[in-house]
Formats: C-alpha cells, structure tokens, sequence
C-alpha cells in the first residue's frame, strides 16, 4: 500500500523504508519505537503549532523530548505560540494527530523545524499518515523531504542555531 507520505518520497528520490505495525497498538511515539524495536528519541514527534500572527509551524521532537519554550519562541520568532486544537491541526495537515506525516502536506513557505540533537541518530521513524505506518528515513533525507530548519529546541544552554 502506497500512501501519499510514500508517492511524495519515491516522487523526491529520497530512501525510505515504509514498516508497518498493528493499528491496536496504543498511541504515542513511545508505543510505536517499542513495537517497532528502536530507541523512543527514534520516534519523531510531529507537532503543529500557531502563531500569533496566523502562521502554523510544524515542529519534530525525538519522542521522549520536550522543546524549551524560549528556544521555540526564538527559533519561530514569536512569544505568543500555542500548540493546535486538533481541528487546526486536521484544517493544516489533512491529517489527524498520532500519524502525521513530516513532509508531503506542507503549502510553500511553510517551515518545519527540525530538533538539532535527532541528526546524531543513525535512523529515524516518522508516521505515514495511518496510524499503524511509519517511514523510517535518516535524519538527512528527514530535512531534505520537510526542507526543515535544523535549531536546537532542547538545550536551554546552547544556541538555537546549531554552528
């Protein structure tokens, strides 16, 4: 079964390996590294956040990470963010939470923020857009098919743009 996630990527050229696990399992990055045997920072989270201006932002976290909220807030160059309802969500990415894909969706001029620290990992997992697919990709290929930002939103003493 081809999802767009993947059509968009065999579109690109960029390497991927489409897994597959059973759609029972219990939401969360956590659940899907475990049943799929890779470590939960792995598991990248894919999070829709608006900004007061309008704009929506997509952010990707390992899943047991949680972003700085100064480095967010400098990284978008906003104070005033929130996370999306999930209708916002839904409304920006077609998609609903737990299986959002990190490329494929985004209008131009839409930005992605990738965390610094997931470039270390050798491999890394993100949904498919069904919940019970992921798309394991390097962290590489991850920036090059979401055209991410790379910044670091996890240290509160380092600097936001990695050097």
């Amino acid at each position: 079964m081809k999802l767009p996630s993947h059509l968009y990527l065999d579109n690109q050229n960029i390497p991927y390996e489409a897994r597959s696990f059973s759609p029972e399992t219990e939401k969360g990055a956590a659940n899907v590294a475990h049943v799929l045997d890779f470590s939960e920072r792995q598991a990248v989270k894919t999070l829709i956040f608006q900004v007061d201006t309008g704009e929506r932002v997509l952010v990707m976290l390992g899943g047991d990470q949680n972003a700085v909220s100064g480095n967010l807030k400098k990284a978008i160059g906003s104070r005033n963010i929130q996370m999306a309802a999930p209708e916002v969500v839904k409304e920006t990415t077609g998609y609903i939470i737990g299986s959002i894909p990190a490329f494929s969706w985004q209008p131009v001029k839409f930005r992605s923020f990738l965390e610094a620290s997931l470039l270390n990992e050798p491999i890394l997992g993100t949904g498919g857009g069904q919940w019970g697919e992921e798309i394991m990709i390097t962290p590489e290929n991850l920036v090059k098919a979401s055209n991410a930002i790379v910044v670091n939103l996890t240290e509160r003493d380092k600097p936001i743009k990695p050097e």
